[in-house]
């Protein structure tokens, strides 16, 4: 075991009714094994080997893993080693990637469960736009056997999205995933260790902690590194970026992209983080003997008061935010695109509107039928919700969803 490597013995507790099961991760072996099967001695960068220590130390010792959770994350791990490797591999051969401008990204972030994956999506339909595409954030790198091999890799992120849903299967109504289409920016900052995603996933409150204080610059600075990777495959289109998370990394990713334009999508609170935490519940379910519905609720609660905070002090800083309500990209969802164009000084292409539309066309003929969650399910009281998020949504003259109007409740029951 390297120097500095800490795993947890499997008889350390985690509190009351939590005892560490089977084999713990180890964070040595799984580099030697990265290592040995690219034929290399050594990562040419290895700032991502404590982050690796600590998100294993957190899952060895805190997450309760069943013997699935264990194989997702030694998967996940491995995956990542190997585009780490890959990246540096390609970078000896072309170093003058590492020198693109990732010019004038728009960042679009803001309460969850807001209508940002649905307009994200939207607004691919322009050709000049790039996003990260789910299959990409997955196999990076050009395939050695060309566009056969790319359909190959596409299918086979396509065939694990339905392995997911086999084993959770009310993932795709709280959270649509496609193969072919964007995905959240957690994912790739993932891939160097440095993710608020793991914390939705898995048990790993010391991690996130320790995330917390380490900040979000490095994870960042990867995050340009993997769009300069992609942005060298397919150049010339403007990168518009999507995630939740990104309201607690401001300043960090402001740092590395300091000539981002940023919208903000807000949403009560109180209508929204029920669904939040019933998607916690729904990813950690597979991978653990035991989901404690209590602490997500309040770990759901705590993140995105603080998130809520964030986007005050933001707004009070600096007028030059988009600020979006769900309401307006539900109801008029080419209307807040083009706002957002505007913003963003970003001169659509003449097929967008139209590829915007068929796409909008194609949507109306799903019928989603809308869903509730209890928050009571979850620990949480409304009262109290709506008293401690009134700042936030006093600040932003977010519409309240809660209580549910008679028309939205009949709604809800049809």
């Amino acid at each position: 075991m390297a120097k500095g490597v800490w795993v947890a013995r499997p008889e350390q507790t985690l509190g009351p009714g939590w005892v560490s099961r089977g084999r713990p991760l180890d964070a040595q072996a799984m580099l030697e094994a990265a290592l040995e099967r690219a034929g290399q001695e050594s990562f040419d960068d290895p700032s991502f080997v404590q982050p690796l220590q600590r998100l294993l130390a957190s899952c060895n010792g805190e997450s309760d893993l069943n013997t699935l959770g264990r194989s997702a994350v030694k998967f996940e791990v491995h995956r990542s080693l190997h585009n780490l490797l890959e990246f540096e591999r390609s970078e000896r051969a072309h170093p003058e990637v590492l020198a693109r401008a990732i010019a004038r990204p728009v960042f679009i972030t803001g309460m969850p469960r807001s209508g940002s994956t649905f307009l994200h999506r939207l607004l691919v339909r322009d050709p000049t736009v790039a996003a990260p595409l789910s299959w990409r954030l997955v196999h990076p790198h050009p395939s050695s056997a060309g566009r056969w091999g790319e359909s190959l890799n596409r299918a086979r992120v396509q065939a694990q999205f339905y392995l997911m849903r086999l084993l959770a299967p009310e993932l795709n109504t709280l959270h649509e995933v496609a193969a072919g289409e964007p995905e959240e920016c957690t994912d790739i900052t993932a891939q160097v260790f440095q993710s608020l995603r793991y914390d939705s996933v898995y048990r790993v409150p010391s991690y996130q902690k320790w995330l917390q204080r380490h900040g979000h610059v490095e994870a960042y600075r990867f995050h340009k590194r993997f769009l300069q990777h992609l942005d060298a495959q397919t150049p010339g289109r403007r990168w518009i970026l999507k995630s939740p998370d990104h309201v607690f990394a401001l300043d960090d990713i402001r740092a590395v992209y300091p000539d981002a334009h940023w919208v903000f999508i807000h949403r009560d609170p109180v209508a929204v983080l029920a669904s939040v935490a019933r998607l916690t519940e729904v990813l950690r379910r597979p991978f653990a003997y035991h989901v404690d519905l209590a602490e997500i609720g309040q770990q759901v609660c705590a993140s995105w008061l603080d998130g809520a905070q964030r986007m005050m002090r933001a707004a009070a800083a600096s007028s030059s935010i988009l600020h979006l309500h769900y309401r307006e990209v539900i109801s008029d969802p080419q209307g807040a695109a083009d706002r957002l164009f505007r913003h963003a000084g970003h001169a659509a292409s003449g097929a967008a509107a139209q590829r915007m539309r068929k796409w909008l066309d194609n949507r109306s003929n799903r019928r989603h039928r809308p869903r509730r969650y209890s928050l009571t399910h979850f620990g949480l009281d409304p009262e109290s919700l709506r008293a401690q998020f009134k700042p936030y949504t006093d600040t932003f003259g977010i519409e309240l969803e809660w209580p549910a109007n008679t028309r939205a409740a009949r709604t809800a029951r049809n």
